[in-house]
């Protein structure tokens, strides 16, 4: 009994406890039927299945995160959790008052580390059929804790007495586990100081604690309960505090963790900017995705000073190379700051040794860092979950992201990159090119990639799943593939290669032009096929030379890379905008013309916001109506999916018609927030904009693209300066800000 009650409102409040240990009752059957953590790995059962995601509310600040269901609970079932470093140190947290959940009413994604629920309370005592118990739930994340707010509020005309209780559960299961569907017995809790804890084998504590103090605290049924008397139009608060202290980590160190300025306080996320529109999805969709990147921004254990950008919430909140480095490409109007991070991040470890088993060969990046799983060590090639092999610790298989890093450092010095930061990332680019030169290539002039090791990813451009590649009759290519847009990569990035080593007086850049020059007359001599309505690249060559004919979102990537001609450019323009592969929410990753279509199929007619922003940057930089007028129709079809989703672009959606439904239908297992996704906001912001600088040539090229209304974006950064860009409807737009040392060209 708590201290200082009444004898007359413990005799109101007797009967609630009852409905608390119905609570508790509930909250213990709820666990039945769990599998012990005990059970070896390879003795459990496995589901092929990824928990389904499309419906959960998600809040980050890397490297943790949370998913609910959208009525603010987490409840013990599929990815719902707090995770911390890819672990889930609270599976569980169901709020009830009287022994029954609240009614949802409304609730607000709020973006990056915050979401607010709103409910409502029935089972009180009431002179009416209305609600007049309400609850609020504000829940905040730092990168190791987790704040909930409470807030009990009443418009009754007299004072309700309630049980307001709080089930816990930590399961401490590996994030590798819940996405194979693992199920996990939660763990036992201990009573702490105003609350719970567990504790981890490897000696980490998970600490639940509350103020004010809970009234009853119950261990072996992980709750916490409060006997509230709350007057009219009063409100009661609890805060729940959840947070992972100790240790070396719950299953080992993670790779990666909060980033830190090189002064040792924490850092912000990327720059605000004003954006002001007649059309507000525009304004709405890049302030969702800016608060969304503020959270997922981090570091690497190796580089602590350097910010980064996880990839997505929640099973790749780590670096990924094309990930992270397309993320911080499209995110350089917002400042250098992250693109430097990135480039010294992944130079760290850059490639050294040719190593079969992970794909590291000399000069390449990375695909994808995570932490070591428990029992990695114990079994042949790696962990077995089931069927399932997670890819090495480190893994280098990828074909794309050590040319994509030169074509980062390139643009980010034509943003500003000082050339001080730029001349010490110059040998691993160096290495970059030997790789492309050295392995990179095939016997011929295209970039290729095979998975020799049988271990690997099948497929290692971003298309990387297994049937990710495939022929217009929906056969599969197999053997070693030359991707259409990795070529484009190569030629871009060879170019640039040459423009630096010149720049900072460095011997090869005549070998990389060359090496251009040879690459575009092969492209246009091997890659081009036809149709009944016209010529279009081929998605690739395969293992024998022939022409994967399909037509795909790839070719998109070949625009602004100068890889095509003016005539070429307009052909690919002209097909992007087509309803085979533009069917209204964006771009189809395969046409629908094609055997193997599928709206929800992964890589084969999906549309990936990150994806339809690339070939928006692509035509933005193309000149022609036929590219204008593509742009427009991608934009437009982001724009009606961002609104669909409230501004949080997930990582993937149908691919479907806009005639066959409202809105885009959702991907189940899709990411979201997904960085790159989010970082589409800003490449359509600027694709509006046209704002194209080159720093070190001392131009600002500024060729806005009408069609969206007046537009006023302030906060475009361009080395130190800071740019104010406003677009009329018609006429050129006017730029102010611009450092004395730039030429604006309208």
């Amino acid at each position: 009994m708590i201290a200082g009650r009444s004898p007359a409102r413990e005799a109101r409040l007797r009967p609630l406890a009852g409905l608390w240990q119905a609570g508790v009752l509930q909250a213990e059957n709820d666990s039945e039927g769990t599998q012990s953590r005990d059970v070896s790995l390879t003795e459990r059962k496995v589901s092929l299945r990824q928990p389904p995601l499309h419906r959960l509310v998600a809040a980050v600040s890397a490297p943790a995160e949370t998913l609910s269901g959208d009525d603010g609970q987490i409840r013990a079932e599929g990815a719902q959790g707090f995770y911390v470093e890819d672990v889930r140190v609270l599976s569980q947290l169901v709020l009830t008052v009287n022994g029954e959940e609240p009614v949802p009413l409304e609730r607000d994604l709020e973006g990056g580390s915050s979401n607010r629920f709103e409910a409502a309370v029935f089972n009180v005592e009431n002179e009416t059929v209305d609600p007049v118990l309400f609850v609020t739930r504000h829940r905040r994340l730092s990168p190791t804790t987790l704040t909930e707010e409470v807030v009990i509020s009443s418009c009754a005309r007299r004072e309700l007495d309630c049980w307001l209780v709080l089930h816990l559960a930590s399961d401490l299961a590996p994030m590798l586990e819940v996405k194979s569907g693992l199920a996990s017995q939660p763990g036992p809790s201990e009573a702490g100081a105003s609350g719970l804890l567990w504790r981890s084998v490897q000696g980490s504590v998970i600490e639940a604690f509350a103020a004010p103090a809970p009234g009853l605290v119950d261990p072996s049924a992980g709750c916490l309960g409060w006997q509230l008397a709350v007057a009219p139009g009063d409100e009661r608060r609890v805060v729940l505090t959840v947070r992972h202290v100790g240790g070396g980590g719950v299953h080992g160190p993670a790779p990666v963790r909060v980033q830190h300025s090189e002064g040792g306080g924490s850092t912000s996320g990327p720059e605000t900017i004003s954006v002001s529109c007649d059309d507000q999805r525009l304004v709405r969709f890049v302030d969702r995705s800016l608060a969304d990147l503020s959270g997922l921004r981090m570091s690497t254990r190796w580089a602590p000073d350097d910010a980064v950008l996880a990839a997505g919430v929640p099973w790749y909140l780590t670096l990924f190379g094309r990930d992270s480095i397309w993320s911080a490409r499209l995110l350089l109007p917002l400042g250098v700051d992250l693109a430097r991070g990135t480039l010294r991040s992944f130079a760290a470890r850059q490639g050294r040794v040719v190593e079969p088993l992970t794909c590291e060969e000399p000069g390449k990046m990375f695909h994808e860092v995570r932490r070591v799983p428990d029992g990695y060590e114990r079994f042949p090639g790696g962990l077995h979950v089931g069927s399932m092999a997670p890819l090495p610790p480190i893994y280098y298989g990828t074909v794309d992201a050590t040319l994509l890093w030169v074509c980062l450092l390139h643009d980010a010095w034509r943003w500003g990159l000082p050339d001080d930061d730029v001349a010490p990332l110059l040998d691993p680019m160096e290495r970059c090119l030997g790789w492309l030169s050295d392995y990179g290539r095939g016997s011929g002039p295209f970039v290729t990639y095979v998975n020799s090791s049988g271990r690997g990813l099948a497929n290692q451009g971003w298309k990387d799943s297994g049937d990710g590649i495939q022929f217009r009759d929906g056969t599969i290519a197999t053997g070693s593939l030359a991707l259409c847009e990795a070529q484009g990569y190569a030629y871009e990035a060879a170019l640039a290669g040459a423009e630096l080593l010149e720049a900072f007086a460095r011997q090869g850049a005549d070998r990389w032009r060359q090496y251009a020059f040879e690459l575009k007359r092969s492209f246009r001599e091997c890659f081009w096929v036809d149709d009944d309505q016209g010529a279009y690249p081929a998605v690739a060559l395969d293992g024998q030379g022939r022409l994967v004919d399909s037509l795909t979102s790839n070719i998109g990537h070949l625009l602004g890379t100068g890889l095509l001609d003016a005539e070429e450019s307009s052909l690919v323009a002209r097909r992007l905008a087509d309803p085979d592969l533009s069917g209204g929410y964006g771009l189809r990753t395969l046409a629908a013309s094609s055997q193997g279509f599928n709206p929800l199929g992964y890589h084969n007619g999906s549309v990936w916001p990150h994806d339809t922003a690339i070939a928006i940057a692509g035509l933005a930089r193309t000149p022609g109506e036929e590219a204008r007028r593509a742009a427009r129709t991608l934009i437009e079809g982001l724009l009606v999916a961002a609104e669909h989703f409230e501004y949080r672009m997930p990582e993937l959606y149908g691919g479907h018609d806009r005639s066959w439904s409202q809105g885009p239908i959702p991907y189940p297992a899709a990411c979201r927030p997904q960085a790159w996704s989010a970082a589409s906001a800003i490449a359509v912001l600027v694709a509006l904009a046209g704002v194209r600088p080159d720093v070190p040539g001392g131009t600002l090229s500024v060729e806005a693209l009408e069609g969206f209304g007046p537009l006023r974006v302030d906060g475009l950064r361009v080395s130190d300066a800071i740019l104010k860009v406003r677009c009329a409807n018609s006429g050129p737009p006017e730029v102010s800000g611009v450092p004395a040392s730039l030429r604006v060209q309208l």
